[in-house]
C-alpha cells in the first residue's frame, strides 16, 4: 500500500456566522518586542482571519505566535521577541469568527464512525500495538524522502548503541533525512565513537569501559575545537562513517543547540538560545515529518514551533510528528505541551532505528 495523503476540509466562509462576522481588529506594535494590549496569539491549529471582507489563513499555524497583517495581504506569524514598531497585530480573544478569528480542528479529522465512544487501552503506553504505526511510518518516509521535508530531532541516546548510530547514518545516506536538530552531546558521542569506539567511555558494543576511556569525549572535543570545524575535524582524523559524518557528506543541516551543561562545547555548537531557536525554525517551517528520539527538552521545543500544516504545491497539507522514547512520561510530554499531530511509540530508540533502516533500505543501497 501506498501513503496517501489525507484531503484538508475547508472550511465554508459562505453561510452564517462568518459571512456577517465583523474584519478582525488590528492595532500597531508601539514598542518593539511587545505585543499590543488584548494581543490574539495562535494555537496549533490553522486559523483564519477576516480580512477586508475575506478570510485568509494564517501562513502557519505555531502556537503562541502574534499574527501580523502584511501589505501584501498575507497573514505572517511573529514571535513576541520579533515584533516591530509598526507591525499590525491582530487583537481578539474568541475563537468562533465573532471578531472575525476562526480556529479550525477539523481540517484533517477523519469521518470514521466505526470506533466505540468506550474503549480499553486508548492512550499510548508500553503495552499498545505498534505495528501499525511501524508500518504507516515506512509508507509516509518512503514519500517523504522525495516528497517533503524530513527533519530528525536526536538525543545522544542514538548514537550510544553500535546498530542504532549505523542505522541512523544509513538512513541519512539514503536520502530520509533532510534537517538535523540535535545538541552538543549527540554530535559529540557520535565523533567520540567514531574515533574511540566508545560514547561517554563505554564501548557502542560490548558495553566496556576500557581505562581512561572517561576522557575519551573530552578529547574529541579538543580535537574538535584545535581543528576549528567539523569538517576539518572529519579530514584531520579521517572519520568516514556515523552521523555527523554522514550528515556533513550529504550536505544534511546539523543545527546543534547549546546548553549550559555541555562540555567543550564543539565548534558548530550555537550559544546564543534565541540564535540556535531562530535556525531551528528555518528547518521546523519547512518540515513536513517530524522525528523526535529520545530527547524530551528538545523534542517539546521543536515540536512547538513546528506548524501543524504546511502549504505543498497549493494544498495544504499536515505536518506528521513522531515522538519515541522509552518513557511514557516522555512521549505524553509533548501532546500536554500542545503539539497537535503526533504519534508516540514506547519503545527503546535503538530498536526503533533499526527497524526503520531494515525497512525502508536494501542490501546494497549503501550506507
Amino acid at each position: 500500500m501506498n501513503f496517501q495523503m489525507p484531503n484538508y476540509k475547508h472550511p465554508d466562509f459562505d453561510q452564517e456566522p462568518f459571512l456577517s462576522a465583523p474584519d478582525a481588529r488590528i492595532v500597531g506594535v508601539e514598542i518593539d518586542g511587545v505585543a499590543p494590549e488584548h494581543y490574539h496569539a495562535l494555537s496549533i491549529y490553522p486559523e483564519y482571519f477576516k480580512i477586508n471582507g475575506e478570510w485568509i489563513l494564517a501562513s502557519e499555524s505555531r502556537m503562541d505566535g502574534v499574527p501580523v497583517l502584511r501589505t501584501v495581504g498575507t497573514i505572517e506569524v511573529v514571535e513576541f521577541r520579533n515584533l516591530q514598531v509598526g507591525d499590525k497585530a491582530i487583537i481578539g480573544r474568541t475563537e468562533d469568527g465573532s471578531e472575525g478569528i476562526y480556529v479550525y480542528a477539523k481540517g484533517f479529522s477523519s469521518n470514521d464512525t466505526n470506533s466505540d465512544l468506550f474503549a480499553f487501552r486508548s492512550g499510548r503506553s508500553r503495552e499498545t500495538a505498534f505495528s501499525k504505526d511501524y508500518n504507516d511510518l515506512y509508507e509516509l518516509l518512503n514519500y517523504e524522502r522525495d516528497n517533503g521535508y524530513i527533519v530528525w530531532v536526536l538525543g545522544p541516546a542514538v548514537v550510544f548503541d553500535y546498530d542504532s548510530r549505523q542505522a541512523l547514518s544509513t538512513l541519512i545516506s539514503n536520502g530520509y533525512a533532510h534537517a538535523i536538530l540535535a545538541g552538543n552531546a549527540m554530535a559529540t558521542h557520535d565523533l567520540e565513537a567514531a574515533l574511540f569506539g566508545t560514547a561517554l567511555g563505554q564501548n557502542t558494543y560490548n558495553q566496556q569501559s576500557p581505562p581512561n576511556a572517561h576522557y575519551h569525549h573530552l578529547d574529541l572535543l579538543n580535537k574538535a575545537r584545535d581543528t576549528g570545524s567539523l569538517k576539518m575535524l572529519l579530514e584531520k582524523e579521517t572519520i568516514q562513517e556515523g552521523v555527523v559524518f554522514s550528515a556533513i557528506k550529504n550536505n544534511v543541516p546539523l543545527v546543534l543547540a547549546g546548553s549550559i551543561r555541555d562540555d567543550g562545547p564543539l565548534p558548530s555548537v550555537i550559544a546564543d538560545v534565541y540564535q540556535a531557536q531562530d535556525e531551528m525554525r528555518k528547518h521546523t517551517r519547512k518540515a513536513t515529518t517530524l522525528i523526535c528520539l529520545a530527547t524530551q527538552l528538545h523534542t517539546i521545543a521543536a515540536g512547538n514551533m513546528t506548524p501543524a500544516y504546511t502549504r505543498q504545491n497549493g494544498e495544504i497539507r499536515p505536518v506528521y510528528i513522531y515522538c519515541v522514547d522509552i518513557a511514557e512520561f516522555a512521549v505524553n510530554k509533548l501532546r500536554d505541551r500542545g503539539s497537535l499531530e503526533v504519534t508516540t511509540l514506547v519503545t527503546n530508540v535503538q530498536d526503533f532505528l533499526v527497524h526503520l533502516k531494515n525497512n525502508l533500505v536494501q542490501v546494497g543501497d549503501g550506507s
